[in-house]
């Protein structure tokens, strides 16, 4: 068998997806590997640069570190363009190939901006804004040797020169905390520009998240300003040979109307495809308007744009019962159409209306509250390849109006979102648990446009903080959201700041006093959030950055009892949020006491705050945080456990913070040991799972947490058992009534076919997707022991009626892997309880290791490809089975075998 020698598959500058008009002018460098060396690991590393007409530097450190090492050389300087080459030394005396990237800085002080903004006249504010095109011409030098583009927007933006689009992002520049942070995007124009002659430069302008209306209930508008307007300047060889300014011109074109939540209007009458070239008309052409600078920083962002990630076909056109054609796309999604065939003449003009289901064989647009999500489209001109600039939308359904015989091939669905690398993919042999995994990943997709959403469809789609806090671990796995979360949490600590201290409930911040109540769970996220990135990626900047955050909300933010230094019992908490047996008007009464949901968040929050001190130096912090963190467990056992361990609030949300937050006192007299309340807290948590008949229980609190709990407390017959159920409230449930996403509720839709009469009802809802990082630690088997990977633990627990899955993830070092499945040797599954053989094979990437960890087996491992085959029993408590009580409900043996 031939062994793959170690390579270096990608090095990596910071968290860029391409390295163009970076921020930093000392960045870091990681590199990921490849091949199968047995027990390869680092013992130094070399990087050579090369700056301008230099000779290049060659340095070398002796280390194992691979991931983020320090930048070696003088800092850069704006615009400046460096090549970085790499190469590792192994231990068993190996050298890797040279690997090379271009890395380029951007725009480093706010003087080397000569662009100031400009727009057009002004435009009532109490309504949509039209959007506008802006245009200049300048002469490019005869020699050219590097052209870069630097642009953004008050509003978003889509940049043309000499007829071609720049680029191939949307809903640029993203939203962001515009009065504090605004991106902007660096683009090459070295084979755009036309040497020596007359270049046209132009672009589109929207009102988008600056000034269109947001959020629900009628929303705002005007959040961050009343005039849209763009940022750019054009740089040829270090000298500003365009900029945005008052010698720019501007006018309307084809697209009437473009809002983000109602959609967009296009009249293809007066398209006219040559408005950005030299052969453009500009007679009606007027002169722009200068606005003054912004104040906000103007930042070169790690997160990858939006761009355009898959199309889709229709797979049917449906006759709905009141005679409307309506294209099912197979998959709900986030993103628009595209007409790919042009409209019969007979067409005049085309409307599209989008939903995520249909309710009774009719587009259910009832969920949508106050957004349109509807396109208009005026025929008479070219429309093949005409699709929305400045609106998105969540559906699987288009009910198109005015097309006759429209069909599958005639539009395609475009697939949109902040474009990062997947990373984590997972697979097994339940053919509804793939289904349930595919749907966390469409969902995931959907609900990370430019920031990480609640959702993509209705009259809200805004950056919720407590659905991302419980959602991170899974999203970090099945992507490398490391710069897109990285960027968003810079806004997260400017908001609250704003607030005094509180964590918005949404970030970017829009509403008001009355909706960012200081809440647990959701305002944990300046704390848990940039550790669980820490934990994926080692990136310790990232604890840098965001430590005063985390400390303003522990000290500022958290309203407190004066005795106990928990939550003050009067706050208002949100908690378990939409538990299912909340009623539908009113998703917050949850059966858990909301201020015990809260009080353990606390706990563990600050706990979590002292690790991050630890790590980061701040050794003082480390010490008080965690002793903080004890008096708060004692005070909590005083306020919530009885003596013998039981919890006040006896439900599954409880008991599994308790266990999986390991929030335990300190062994004291007439109190019992921490292993002790975990054996209770274990056995009752079983109990209660088996009396709610492995129904779901739990809210935002609780469900991304309870197999887990349930695995720790060595009851994988249980987690299993409820991870396979049929009934609803599970994950199964929305699957078979044709779930292709994560639903907001377990009952979205009704057995009935009917949409559930609550007025919150989203078909596209990341958060309770959260249990796929069950499937990937637990199921898969694979869970970083070290932040960034470094240390792995393979150990996958099989269960219920899985009998084999794969699970890979890449890594900051490379590709990890583990593949198993329970060899039956032909018998029967059902009845013979012999022992059988479990085969496993790991893939472990070079320079870590791994704790093995089968029946049997327990023991560190280096890099490279192994098997394992050992002796399996299977659990013989599963299926477990419910007892009949007298006036209760029936057990339940409704699961997916």
């Amino acid at each position: 068998m031939t062994v793959i020698p170690v390579t270096i598959s990608r090095l990596q500058c910071e968290h860029y997806e391409a390295p163009l008009g970076i921020g930093e002018a000392r960045p870091r460098f990681s590199w990921r590997f490849a091949g199968e060396s047995k027990d390869w690991s680092q013992v130094a590393y070399e990087l050579r640069i090369a700056r301008s007409d230099s000779p290049p530097n060659t340095f070398r450190v002796e280390s194992s570190q691979s991931v983020l090492v320090p930048w070696p050389s003088e800092p850069l300087v704006s615009t400046e363009s460096v090549r970085v080459e790499a190469r590792a030394f192994g231990s068993d005396g190996t050298i890797t190939p040279w690997v090379g990237i271009t890395i380029e800085a951007g725009l480093l002080e706010r003087d080397d901006w000569k662009a100031v903004p400009i727009t057009c006249k002004e435009q009532p504010t109490d309504r949509p804004r039209k959007p506008f095109r802006v245009r200049s011409t300048f002469k490019a030098p005869e020699s050219c040797t590097k052209a870069r583009l630097y642009v953004t927007a008050l509003g978003l933006y889509e940049v043309h020169i000499n007829g071609r689009r720049i680029g191939d992002e949307y809903l640029a520049p993203g939203w962001t905390s515009y009065k504090h942070h605004l991106v902007y995007r660096t683009f090459d124009l070295s084979d755009v520009l036309i040497p020596g002659e007359e270049n046209v430069v132009g672009a589109w302008v929207g009102e988008g998240w600056y000034a269109g209306r947001l959020a629900f209930r009628g929303g705002w508008r005007n959040n961050y300003g009343t005039r849209p307007a763009l940022i750019a300047q054009v740089v040829v060889d270090g000298s500003v040979v365009c900029a945005t300014g008052s010698d720019w011109t501007w006018n309307h074109g084809a697209v009437l109307n473009s809002e983000l939540l109602n959609g967009e209007t296009y009249d293809s009458r007066l398209a006219h495809d040559k408005w950005s070239t030299s052969t453009g008309s500009v007679g009606s052409w007027r002169p722009v308007t200068e606005l003054p600078p912004p104040t906000a920083e103007l930042v070169s962002s790690q997160g990858p744009p939006v761009r355009e990630v898959d199309t889709l076909r229709p797979i049917e056109v449906i006759t709905t019962p009141a005679g409307k054609t309506v294209l099912d796309f197979g998959q709900n999604f986030a993103g628009v159409i595209r007409i790919v065939r042009q409209p019969p003449q007979s067409s005049t003009e085309i409307t599209f209306r989008h939903a995520e289901v249909l309710e009774h064989g009719e587009l259910g647009v009832r969920p949508l509250r106050h957004a349109a999500a509807t396109d208009t489209v005026i025929c008479g001109g070219p429309l093949v390849g005409y699709q929305p600039k400045f609106t998105s939308h969540g559906f699987r359904y288009a009910e198109v109006t005015g097309w006759d015989g429209v069909g599958v091939h005639d539009i395609v669905g475009v697939v949109i979102h902040s474009a990062m690398e997947r990373t984590g993919h997972f697979s097994c042999s339940h053919k509804m648990i793939n289904q349930l995994h595919r749907n966390v990943v469409w969902s995931t997709i959907s609900n990370t446009i430019s920031i990480p959403t609640d959702c993509p469809q209705r009259d809200e789609r805004l950056g919720w903080t407590g659905d991302i806090q419980v959602f991170a671990p899974t999203l970090n796995v099945l992507f490398d959201s490391s710069g897109f979360l990285k960027s968003w949490l810079r806004d997260v600590y400017v908001d609250q700041k704003a607030l005094g201290g509180n964590v918005p409930v949404t970030v970017p911040d829009i509403l008001d006093d009355f909706h960012n109540q200081r809440l647990a769970v959701w305002g944990d996220v300046a704390v848990l959030t940039p550790f669980d990135l820490y934990e994926s990626y080692a990136d310790t900047d990232i604890l840098r950055e965001q430590y005063a955050s985390g400390k303003l909300w522990l000290e500022k933010g958290v309203v407190r009892d004066r005795t106990t230094g928990l939550w003050d019992p009067e706050q208002l908490q949100l908690s378990d949020w939409l538990a299912p047996k909340a009623p539908p008007e009113s998703p917050g009464d949850c059966p858990t006491d909301s201020i015990l949901v809260a009080d353990a968040y606390l706990i563990y929050t600050t706990r979590t705050l002292g690790k991050i001190a630890q790590v980061i130096g701040e050794n003082d912090d480390a010490a008080r945080y965690s002793a903080e963190a004890q008096a708060l467990t004692t005070a909590f056992y005083l306020e919530y456990v009885t003596p013998k361990g039981r919890v006040m609030s006896d439900t599954q949300t409880a008991l599994a913070l308790l266990l999986v937050f390991g929030i335990y006192p300190k062994s004291e007299s007439g109190l019992l040991d921490p292993s002790e309340y975990a054996e209770r807290f274990a056995e009752r948590l079983g109990k209660l799972v088996e009396k709610d008949n492995w129904k779901v229980s739990t809210g935002f609190a609780g469900t991304p947490i309870i197999l887990h709990a349930l695995a720790k407390a060595g009851q994988l017959h249980h987690a299993y058992r409820m991870l396979q159920s049929r009934d609803c409230p599970s994950w199964l449930s929305p699957i078979l009534l044709g779930a292709t996403t994560i639903w907001e509720r377990w009952d979205s839709m009704l057995a009935d076919g009917s949409i559930n009469p609550g007025e919150m009802t989203s078909f596209n809802h990341y958060a309770l997707g959260s249990v796929a990082s069950f499937l990937h630690s637990v199921v898969g088997g694979l869970s970083p022991l070290e932040p960034g990977w470094k240390r792995i633990r393979i150990q996958p627990q099989p269960g219920g009626t899985v009998t084999s899955a794969t699970m890979s993830f890449n890594s900051p070092y490379g590709l990890v892997k583990c593949e198993w499945r329970i060899d039956r040797n032909g018998r029967n599954e059902r009845n013979d309880h012999e022992a059988e053989r479990l085969e496993v094979d790991i893939q472990v990437p070079p320079n870590t290791t791994a704790e093995m960890i089968l029946p049997g087996v327990c023991e560190t491992v280096g890099s490279g490809t192994r098997h394992y085959s050992v002796l399996w029993k299977r659990d013989l408590r599963f299926p477990p089975q419910g007892k009949e009580i007298a006036y209760g409900e029936i057990p339940s043996d409704n699961w997916d075998p």
